[in-house]
């Protein structure tokens, strides 16, 4: 047994509170080393010489990824606090392990295992219920659709009349947006998170110039409330994104730094290295990467703290949106985000606080700060097998033992898990222009635990390279749209809303990555469904057998509707699936 690779902390991703009574405990352990692993525990106020050698809970091997297994149990402490350890085996080699080290016996001293103190309900991860059942979709606003030709900027092109520059302007407004609703209705969305609204110079409005006022492109502030209030009406939820790690050039508070320097009052709202502030040729203060354009806010100064704050409070208790996504946030300071969101919440304790990370974000994610972030580990490891084939199914089985293993269950319930966006290739792009891959890639996306988004136009087959590319007109010509992808799409957003194991309710298992085939088998279920999904991402026919015991298990090919054999074996097409209920 390796004991170098055997990891475990108290606090994390390894031991959480899941709800107000039951706790989560993960091990970690080399690869195929342990063959057996129980939890021991018991109240810490129970203690007697004897220890707990009797009180052991089977620990199950929850996935494996590159180099280690990953081994995990849910117990429910009578007392709501724990003292606990591991009994491990490797063949019939024994270990116990606890916060003291490794044991070939059981330890008498209490002080040699884990402690979880209590269970404190305020401490539990919680992110707003509505987040899980949500499918969003993304709106890129200046490229959605144009209602109102008047607002145009006046370097507006004809819509969709050219391939989009950096510096393209389009005309796409709210009114669009209100025309058009009915199309994100039919396709059974349920939340939009919209990209910048606010008065901006660029067209891509990351540049913020005044964060308490809308873009004149887009429309006014009533025009803003009614698509509020209509989404609302439709069942939609309305997600704003936010720059609070820096601020466009044109912000007021930036240009009286220019005009008076040192003696500006705002001269501590930014990071400036020397005075005169000169943004060219190379700034002199801190911004977004190296772009003059954008400077970075400094949200440890209390004035700024409070600017942004209401901002935050604002457009939540005069426009009732429902959530923010909060861009570059991991540049920002936590104790800003900690009282961002007890700002937030205040006001609305149920709004959805969604952070831009693209890396490791547990420091995030501890119930503090944001309810979710954006799972690009998810994109990467989706994008590399189904769309890049940078991956084969193992390889791809173990990155996401890796996403799901990296974060507590309730954090992956409500975790943002995206395709593409504003700020990636359109993902029938990455995938060689293959329908066929692309429809793997949102059965997938729709059928993992999390809050799913599709990027506006994905749904009807738009392509495009990276920025400016993915940021193209969308197409509302229905002979230009492709409709049968459309129909795909509704039909998986369709189950997720009508089947709970299909959704971010079902828990998610991994039965079979075949390396030859290259086909996928994973399980979604709950206490009452139970969802078998295999995915054949090759160009061949192949037949599978399903490693799952059908015996006196109903099953029902979820996609035909029809029934099926009392059998484990399927036939699949090239690049098709399979999605069997057992009843």
């Amino acid at each position: 047994m390796l004991k170098e690779a055997i990891f475990h902390r108290p606090i994390n991703n390894f031991a959480y509170a899941y709800d107000k009574e039951k706790l989560h405990i993960r091990l970690r352990a080399k690869r195929n080393d342990l063959t057996k692993a129980y939890l021991i525990y018991g109240d810490p106020y129970e203690w007697s010489e004897d220890g707990w050698q009797n009180r052991t809970k089977p620990m199950h091997l929850e996935g494996t990824d590159e180099l280690f297994d990953y081994w995990f149990v849910e117990i429910k402490p009578e007392y709501r606090r724990l003292r606990y350890g591991f009994e491990l085996y490797s063949g019939n080699d024994l270990l116990i392990h606890g916060e003291g080290g490794f044991k070939n016996h059981y330890p008498k001293e209490i002080s040699f295992y884990y402690c979880f103190p209590f269970l404190n309900e305020t401490d539990v991860f919680h992110a707003p219920d509505w987040v899980q059942d949500t499918v969003w979709y993304q709106i890129f606003p200046e490229r959605f659709a144009n209602g109102n030709p008047e607002l145009n900027p006046k370097e507006a092109l004809a819509w969709g009349s050219e391939e989009p520059k950096p510096d393209s302007f389009f005309g796409g407004d709210f009114e669009g947006i209100i025309e058009h609703i009915d199309h994100l209705v039919d396709l059974g969305i349920t939340g939009i998170y919209f990209t910048p609204i606010f008065q901006s110079f660029s067209n891509h409005k990351y540049d913020t110039i005044d964060y308490m006022e809308i873009d004149s492109q887009f429309g006014d502030k009533e025009t803003f409330k009614r698509l509020v209030e209509i989404c609302h009406q439709k069942g939609i939820k309305v997600m704003l994104d936010a720059v609070f790690n820096h601020s466009g050039l044109f912000f007021a508070p930036f240009q009286d730094v220019l005009t008076n320097q040192e003696a500006s009052v705002y001269k501590d709202w930014f990071h400036f290295r020397e005075f005169p502030v000169k943004p060219l040729p190379v700034p002199n203060y801190d911004t977004f990467a190296f772009t003059h354009m954008m400077p970075k806010l400094n949200t440890e100064n209390h004035e700024v703290k409070e600017y942004l704050l209401e901002v935050g409070r604002y457009w939540i208790r005069e426009f009732d949106i429902d959530g923010w996504r909060l861009d570059v946030a991991n540049e920002v300071d936590h104790q800003f985000w900690r009282e961002f969101r007890k700002a937030v919440k205040e006001v609305k304790p149920d709004a959805y606080i969604l952070g831009e990370v693209w890396h490791d974000s547990m420091p995030w994610l501890q119930g503090d700060q944001f309810d979710a972030v954006m799972n690009y580990p998810f994109t990467e490891a989706v994008l590399g097998y189904l769309a890049k084939d940078e991956l084969h199914a193992e390889e791809f089985a173990e990155k996401i033992t890796t996403v799901l293993t990296a974060y507590p269950k309730n954090v992956n319930q409500a975790a943002f898990n995206l395709l593409g966006s504003h700020d990636t290739p359109r993902i029938l792009t990455v995938s060689n222009n293959s329908k066929e891959k692309l429809r793997l890639l949102f059965l997938f996306q729709l059928s993992f635990m999390g809050s799913p988004c599709i990027y506006y136009g994905d749904e009807i087959g738009l392509t495009g390279e990276n920025d400016p590319g993915c940021r193209k007109c969308m197409v509302w010509e229905e002979a230009d749209q492709d409709r049968n992808l459309f129909d795909f799409v509704q039909k998986l957003i369709e189950l997720r809303k009508n089947i709970a194991a299909f959704g971010s309710n079902g828990d998610f298992q991994i039965l079979e990555a075949n390396r030859q085939t290259n086909h996928i088998v994973y399980k979604k279920q709950t206490k009452t469904e139970t969802l078998l999904i295999t995915i054949n991402n090759s160009n061949d026919s192949i037949a599978v057998s399903i490693p799952y015991d059908f015996t006196d298990k109903n099953p029902v090919d979820l996609w035909s509707g029809t029934q099926m054999e009392e059998n484990s074996r399927i036939n699949l097409d090239p690049y098709g699936f399979s999605i069997i209920m057992l009843k």
